[in-house]
């Protein structure tokens, strides 16, 4: 393979992958070659271009850590992160609409009883969430593990306090014989994602805004069901229509009630599809 050019390179690049023994990566290598070759001879890609490409790809593997994914910030800004999950979460009408997964979730959250604030501390105005799981022939799911997690009145998720004592505003719960459950929080707010990182710079470059609407996060296993991660979107958020991550749908945009006391109540009901 000597004396490649700009017509035969990609050719070759393609014969080096042709005896990858996985048909699947095989096929996504092959993908990727022909589509990035493709790209670059589309833009006209410089040197001086590609190698800041390299570098601002460098430079998001290092903003990342224990805490912070900077890689599924720059996968939700471009769209990419909302294309899978539209692509692979495709469900019979009825069943509450996947989004999302965001980068601040916590395997190890604690675990409540129903009705326990969640909170912990969490800086905002109060707030009780009730809802029921279901399944889509509408009997109660019993059981079922949710994981529930925002940010607080700040825009801050716990995780990002260097000093935190305890988790806060994230927790795990299961639903009741009936499907139902309930907890304490607090009000959803607005909040842009990090932006002092490359994926910020990005967006500043692109004349692009970093905010997310006010949204809780919801994860919710059942034996039987397929896995639901999704969010509830606060109604009225200006941010609706210019989600940084876009990540809304209708259907999960839903009234927080402020309560005679000045704190809020949530209701809403998730419906899980059955596995196959």
């Amino acid at each position: 393979m000597r004396n490649l050019n700009q017509d035969t390179i990609t050719q070759a690049v393609l014969a080096r992958f042709a005896g990858t023994p996985d048909p699947r990566l095989k096929e996504i290598m092959t993908c990727l070659v022909q589509h990035l070759h493709a790209f670059a001879r589309e833009v006209k890609l410089t040197e001086a271009e590609w190698l800041q490409g390299i570098q601002f790809l460098t430079a998001t593997g290092h903003k990342c850590d224990t805490q912070r994914q900077e890689f599924i910030l720059l996968s939700d800004t471009l769209g990419l992160s909302m294309l899978t999950v539209a692509m692979n979460n495709e469900k019979p009408a009825g069943c509450t609409e996947a989004t999302v997964f965001g980068p601040f979730f916590l395997e190890d959250a604690p675990h409540y009883e129903q009705g326990a604030d969640v909170a912990n501390g969490a800086r905002g105005e109060p707030c009780v969430v009730r809802g029921t799981v279901k399944g889509l022939d509408g009997k109660p799911v019993a059981d079922a593990v949710i994981n529930v997690w925002q940010a607080d009145a700040d825009g801050n998720y716990d995780v990002q306090y260097a000093e935190l004592a305890h988790p806060q505003a994230r927790g795990i719960l299961r639903s009741g014989p009936d499907g139902g459950f309930h907890f304490k929080t607090i009000r959803a707010e607005a909040y842009p994602i990090p932006s002092d990182g490359p994926v910020g710079d990005m967006l500043k470059a692109t004349a692009n805004h970093p905010w997310r609407p006010a949204h809780l996060h919801f994860m919710i296993e059942a034996p039987g069901y397929e896995r639901l991660i999704t969010q509830v979107f606060r109604d009225g958020d200006p941010y609706l229509d210019s989600d940084a991550v876009f990540g809304v749908r209708q259907s999960l945009v839903a009234d927080w009630v402020e309560l005679p006391d000045g704190s809020y109540s949530l209701d809403y009901d998730f419906v899980l599809n059955p596995v196959r």
